[in-house]
């Protein structure tokens, strides 16, 4: 043996070979990285049918302005637009004619081509409403839909789809399931997929741009899974926040965080400090008998309502709610949920047809028009036809990266004879056991408080962790012992 063979100098053999094959680096996977990569397997094993199931329901839904058009047109718009609209009070006393139950709850005078919304509230229709379309030029009723805030039923039953699957409160829990574990998967794949990057040196343009020199099998497909989730990390991100906001527990407790910030949206005082004054009549065939919220009301007030509110700057569409109480001022607020939105309110003494109090959007606490503008856009509201495609964009995105993910499982399973099956192993566990101590010490109260804040994202993850642990438990039980070699007789 030769002394360069004894040092470990290459040899002219070893050169050659190592030249031709270099030696490929072993890549040492982090505790941090270990326990990321198996959480964001597992929530995508198992999430991910939630995800399926609100991406599909959510991309039905921002069809809703053009399918409401389709099945309403001839209720919601009028075929043709008079010099001026009819007063307020003709149009009701249509309206109420065409339906003499229930109280009138609000009414959204027709603008342009839109028709006049007249809404009636009856008990045995619970948060539903009754709303009634009169054309504002002529008071020709147009037809009558039963509503739930304002929507019509397509697009009611569409938002409950995507909302509790129409099971009711039980159903929400799914929808709150999914996103409340839809920003950890997204954060998560965005740093699994930097560090891999990150590892092999690959080039920035490989976190947008997949990465088609890899040829076939599961590098390809995680390369199209890694970039699309990219680019759709700040939607989802933003649908994940927006989503949890008005869900069943997390919603709860957004809410309380906005009330001990005191971020809410400011009520308007509809308190008059006087003694209301006495209804004027005026007349007119339909000036009085108008159910409203608080009693009879006079259908002119309605005009004096909305004439004080245009004079006071409301402008575009709005929606003038009678009191719920007699002797209370009315409210007119702006209904304008494309941007720039309009979203400001006054209360109006509906006999001296003055307004007493004013609350504008420009004065709203942050929180408080962040939470209103992010709903609007996850409704697809905020920014018109744009507002939706980005949806669809969303939803057929993450659609993608679910399917590329069940792919990339399927792909990793073993394929040897004696070793087949359906699906790929699960990463590596041991991650936790390798985290150092102040990793625990800061990460565990954390975790349990972000749990505390999601609920079913805290008790989903602690059943995750269950499951992991017994899943372990029954694979050591499983494994065969070694067998012990005897040593071999002496003198053999």
């Amino acid at each position: 043996m030769s002394f360069t063979e004894l040092s470990g100098a290459p040899t002219p053999e070893s050169s050659t070979t190592a030249e031709t094959t270099p030696a490929r680096p072993v890549r040492r996977t982090s505790p941090f990285g270990a326990l990321l990569l198996r959480l964001h397997f597992y929530a995508g094993i198992l999430v991910a049918p939630f995800l399926v199931v609100a991406a599909l329901t959510g991309l039905a839904y921002t069809t809703t302005p053009q399918l409401d058009k389709i099945l309403y047109g001839d209720q919601l718009t009028v075929a043709q637009v008079g010099e001026r609209p009819l007063p307020l009070a003709d149009q009701i006393g249509a309206a109420r004619n065409a339906h003499p139950d229930g109280g009138i709850a609000t009414v959204q005078p027709g603008d342009g081509d839109q028709s006049t919304r007249v809404t009636f509230s009856l008990p045995e229709l619970g948060e539903k409403q009754h709303t009634v379309y009169v054309d504002p030029y002529t008071a020709e009723v147009k037809g009558q839909l039963t509503t739930w805030f304002g929507s019509t039923p397509a697009t009611t039953w569409l938002d409950d789809l995507h909302r509790n699957l129409h099971l009711g409160v039980v159903g929400r829990h799914y929808s709150e399931l999914a996103a409340s574990w839809l920003w950890v998967i997204a954060l998560g794949g965005v740093i699994l997929w930097w560090r891999r990057r990150s590892a092999s040196r690959a080039t920035a343009r490989h976190l947008l741009v997949p990465d088609l020199s890899a040829g076939k099998g599961v590098r390809r497909t995680r390369g199209w899974h890694a970039t699309t989730g990219i680019w759709l990390t700040v939607g989802l991100l933003f649908l994940s926040a927006t989503g949890l906001t008005w869900s069943r527990y997390a919603g709860a407790n957004f809410g309380a965080g906005l009330d001990a910030l005191q971020a809410r949206a400011p009520e308007i005082s509809t308190t008059l400090t006087a003694d209301p004054a006495a209804p004027t009549e005026t007349g007119g065939g339909h000036e009085h008998g108008a159910t409203g919220a608080g009693g009879v009301v006079e259908s002119a007030a309605f005009d004096r309502v909305s004439t004080a509110a245009r004079a006071a700057g409301l402008s575009g569409p709005v929606e003038i709610a009678p009191a719920a109480e007699p002797g209370s001022a009315w409210t007119v607020t702006q209904v304008d949920n494309t941007w720039p939105v309009a979203k400001d309110r006054v209360a109006v003494d509906p006999a001296a047809g003055q307004v007493t109090a004013r609350s504008d959007f420009a004065d709203w606490p942050l929180l408080a028009k962040l939470s209103g503008l992010g709903i609007q856009a996850h409704m697809g509201l905020l920014f018109g036809p744009i507002n939706q495609i980005l949806l669809a964009a969303l939803a057929l995105g993450l659609l993608s990266v679910i399917v590329w993910g069940y792919r990339m499982w399927w792909q990793r399973r073993p394929t040897r004879v004696d070793r087949r099956a359906l699906a790929g192993t699960p990463p590596a566990r041991g991650g936790v056991r390798g985290l150092p101590l102040w990793a625990l010490l800061v990460g565990v109260p954390v975790i349990a408080a972000v749990g505390w804040a999601l609920p079913l994202f805290g008790l989903t993850l602690l059943a995750f962790l269950v499951i992991d642990v017994v899943a372990g438990a029954v694979a050591r039980r499983r494994r065969p012992a070694a067998v012990p070699t005897s040593p071999a007789p002496a003198g053999s």
